[in-house]
């Protein structure tokens, strides 16, 4: 399944949801236009149709309702058959002559070449039997996804119950795919599959056994009358198909598979070797860097922002500063953050409406940074209880005007002494505004191109813009939105601290352990699977060097052993859309324009590294000629 998720910890997919387009399969084909590739277009078609087809719900996300009552299949001959279709349409992309495509054509030809060939690759590294971790998996997303579904008319109720008897099978398919992975040693790290068999089980809980209208998945028909048609056949799913499915899912986990998953944990480690990590690092980051350069920019970011952190500590009111230096008073400091309860909200219901007033405050400042806006709303609330105890901090929920569904930045309220206030703002505006939600909403509403190119999600990029919004809290409050960005030098003088929404030393600091964060990524996730690096060092180097709770600390040192490659997207992104903010500046002067670059940075939906590049050099060229 394509995870339609985005959160400061994850990017579940290379899917956005987006708004209507004229060509979608099965509606009325436009009129190619002139000077556009009638051979191009017929393939992106092919395409687009394919992953719809492949995936339902990223159709009814869409607001494509052909496919409302499936599930995608994981079953080995929808998965050969799909193979096969990619590699047939890679074969006749290929016979295009590429110089002879216009400049849109040739961006189109060159994402969907991209796609293809890492879909291709992909394969050989059989991605089906490493469906699930304590933290995604169909035990995660499944009992979430109606709240993402529009249900406006009695045929969306109907169609949900007969993808709820669809749920079944699909797990199955699952346990079928990781047994393969058994027989083939193309397993889990032990460690990434801890709580995973828990999980499972809870959904098959003794509760829900006797009262299936208390499961998660029969949310949406809470409220309707006991005999209706299509809330009895959702019961009779659950009961007698999803339930016993998730109990054998939670036996196989624990009884087969977890004895069989490996003890190591690097991805090196693995059947895939290093080979397959350095396809990871090709995937999430768009560039050819390899683990050895990255871990050495990871290096050298940690000790850039350390430095900083130093400032912001001696603006602080800590008590405990005076006669401490270097390491001593960082770790005093941080231990301060830590355990004082001035900086943890006392109850679920606070922290949630502080957050929801820092969304609001920083609503207001969106049109100082950018001239397009996207339509479309977002509203913050908890992550399910069922999912919080592994969840991370937060997680943002795409919506779309075509289906009429909000998109929702959600914050886990488990675990209150462990989700401080003073990351509460760089955490909203990673998640919400400026961040995934501007982002992929604007995405979600492009016009004028095809469907395919709205549907890419490149981590580097919507994580990387994600991290780059929460430093424009610094130019928020009504300052100088230029003055930040032209002193910011990456491995330079950084700018001083306490402006913008950031004013409170602590919620800077806050913005600089989750930058630090992103940059200790680097150097932990290469560590892990390129260099050797033991879980207890991760987790120590982590503890060294970020104001993170231990709960968050040992959360994310292991998912990235589940995830190789996924955490070093953000901040390698964020490094690229700085840089490129600097070139414009520099070569533009009085000319640059903050809220014009925003909006050419995000106009073309999310892209890998390359051609964010050209869009922002030929921006450049055409204003420098005016």
């Amino acid at each position: 399944m394509r995870n339609l998720l985005f959160c400061l910890g994850i990017v579940g997919a290379l899917i956005v949801p987006t708004a209507a387009f004229s060509g979608v399969a099965g509606t009325s084909q436009p009129v190619v236009s002139p000077g556009r590739s009638a051979a191009l277009k017929a393939l992106l078609d092919e395409h687009y149709e394919q992953i719809l087809r492949e995936s339902p719900l990223t159709a009814s996300l869409r607001g494509d309702d052909r496919y409302n009552g499936m599930l995608e299949d994981v079953g080995p001959g929808a998965l050969a058959k799909s193979r096969a279709q990619t590699k047939s349409r890679l074969e006749r992309l290929k016979t295009l002559d590429e110089r002879g495509l216009g400049e849109d054509d040739r961006v189109d030809y060159g994402l969907l070449k991209l796609s293809l060939e890492n879909d291709q690759l992909g394969e050989t590294f059989f991605p089906e039997q490493l469906p699930l971790d304590d933290r995604s998996g169909p035990h995660v997303w499944l009992p979430q996804m109606a709240n993402q579904l529009r249900f406006a008319k009695p045929r969306d109720y109907t169609d949900f119950a007969q993808r709820l008897e669809a749920v079944p099978r699909l797990i199955d398919q699952h346990i079928a795919n990781m047994r393969a992975g058994l027989k083939a040693g193309r397993v889990q790290p032990k460690v990434a599959m801890v709580a995973s068999a828990d999980q499972a089980a809870a959904l098959a809980s003794e509760a829900f056994k006797a009262d299936p209208t208390s499961s998660p998945f029969y949310e949406p028909f809470r409220g309707r009358a006991a005999d209706d048609e299509a809330a009895a056949r959702a019961r009779v799913a659950i009961s007698t198909g999803i339930i016993p499915a998730y109990a054998r899912l939670a036996a196989f986990i624990r009884d087969e598979y977890v004895p069989g998953c490996r003890d190591t944990i690097g991805a090196s480690d693995g059947v895939d070797g290093r080979a397959g990590y350095d396809y990871a690092l090709r995937v999430q980051t768009t560039t050819d860097l390899s683990a050895d350069q990255i871990h050495a920019i990871g290096v050298s970011e940690v000790a850039r922002i350390r430095a900083e952190m130093f400032t912001v500590i001696a603006r602080s009111d800590f008590p405990g500063k005076v006669g401490l230096s270097g390491d001593a008073l960082f770790d005093a400091f941080v231990n301060y953050l830590r355990t004082d309860p001035r900086f943890y909200h006392q109850s679920a219901e606070a922290l949630l409406q502080g957050y929801r007033d820092l969304a609001k405050r920083i609503d207001a400042e969106m049109p100082r940074f950018f001239g397009v806006l996207p339509r479309n709303s977002y509203g913050v609330r908890p992550i399910p209880r069922f999912a919080a105890p592994s969840s991370p901090t937060a997680y943002y929920y795409p919506g779309s005007l075509k289906t009429g569904v909000p998109g929702y930045f959600l914050a886990n309220t488990h675990a209150l002494d462990q989700r401080p206030r003073y990351e509460m703002t760089a955490l909203t505006m990673h998640e919400a505004v400026p961040g995934h939600h501007h982002q992929i909403a604007l995405a979600d509403e492009l016009e004028g191109v095809h469907p395919f190119r709205t549907m890419l999600g490149f981590t580097v990029f919507v994580e990387g813009w994600a991290l780059y919004a929460e430093r424009l809290g610094l130019e928020a409050g009504g300052g100088p939105v230029r003055r930040v960005a032209i002193a910011d030098k990456i491995g330079g003088t950084e700018p001083a601290g306490g402006q913008g929404l950031y004013e409170d030393p602590y919620d800077d600091f806050g913005r600089l352990t989750y930058e630090m964060w992103r940059a200790a990524r680097l150097v932990v996730d290469t560590g892990i699977h390129a260099l050797g690096w033991s879980r207890e060092k991760a987790i120590a180097f982590l503890s060294a060097n970020t104001a993170l709770s231990k709960l968050n600390i040992e959360r994310e040192v292991d998912r990235y052993i589940a995830w190789p490659g996924q955490a070093t997207a953000y901040k390698l992104g964020e490094m690229k859309i700085r840089q490129l903010r600097r070139e414009a500046e520099v070569a533009l002067g009085e000319r640059f324009d903050l809220r014009s670059f925003h909006d050419r940075v995000l106009g073309a939906g999310a892209v890998p590294v390359s051609l964010l590049e050209a869009r922002i050099r030929a921006w450049i060229a055409e204003r420098s000629a005016k």
